[in-house]
């Protein structure tokens, strides 16, 4: 199984890394943190044992992928699975965030996965299994004032992951998206789930459960995966109330759970 992973040099994507690593995985790591890539290539490499290459990329720039892309081509490179995990976010209301800030967030939530899936895609072989994975969030599923654009993000790739697994059902590939709540991948969301108190705890979800869990279910064919109870049952409580009250008590919620750690957060 040879599996490529963007956002690989932290969080999710790390944690994917080493479970991969741990079943035996051949791994295609980017990431465009280069010093922390090359120390994940390193680890892996020492404790598994594992056939590892990891490119730094920037995914908005269309040269740089394009350039990764050329060496995938001419190491003949071939992948069984794709993880797509890279995203950012900017904490804040609409009006508050920087211009530059919105786009970059669907320019690589969005546009910089779309670019690399369709790239992967066209480059496996024909008939064989391959396995795709889409990191959504749990955002995705309610309106989030304060966090708007990030989930808007989101839905475009829970719906687009939907869409695709429909498309490629006889071509013999599972599609996965991933909604998970808030996970400790650095520490502005260690903040983050901090100042929402016990329930930023309890919608919480440990990086290495995910990982794990992420592989389990898409070599099973599953399409969606929800981590954490909790989480799943709000989303079946979510369905039976008007969208409207949903974004104002999203609303109260963050609003008071920003402050505590960005006082200045307008909205």
């Amino acid at each position: 199984m040879h599996v490529l992973i963007t956002g690989a040099a932290g969080g999710l994507g790390r944690a994917l890394a080493v479970e991969c690593a741990r079943r035996g995985y051949g791994l295609f790591l980017t990431d465009q943190n280069a010093h922390a890539l090359s120390q994940i290539r390193e680890g892996l490499c020492r404790q598994f044992g594992a056939e590892v290459t990891a490119i730094p990329c920037d995914l908005t720039d269309s040269a740089g992928v394009d350039a990764m892309l050329a060496r995938i081509d001419q190491a003949q490179m071939q992948f069984d699975m794709l993880l797509n995990v890279a995203g950012l976010d900017y904490e804040g209301a609409f009006l508050g965030c920087q211009r530059e800030n919105i786009v970059q967030i669907v320019a690589l939530n969005d546009a910089a996965t779309l670019r690399i899936t369709h790239a992967v895609l066209q480059r496996r072989s024909p008939g064989r299994r391959f396995f795709l994975v889409f990191v959504s969030s749990l955002a995705s599923l309610f309106p989030m004032p304060l966090k708007a654009t990030y989930a808007a993000s989101k839905r475009f790739l829970l719906d687009f992951a939907t869409a695709l697994r429909q498309e490629l059902k006889e071509q013999n590939a599972a599609v996965l998206v991933v909604c998970p709540g808030g996970m400790a991948t650095n520490e502005a969301v260690c903040n983050a789930i901090y100042a929402q108190g016990i329930w930023g705890s309890l919608t919480a979800n440990p990086l290495e459960v995910v990982a794990r869990r992420t592989l389990d279910r898409v070599l099973a064919g599953k399409s969606r995966y929800v981590p954490g109870v909790l989480n799943r049952f709000l989303i079946i409580v979510g369905r039976f109330l008007p969208r409207r009250c949903i974004a104002a008590l999203v609303h109260w919620r963050w609003r008071k759970a920003q402050q505590k750690w960005l006082p200045a957060a307008p909205g």
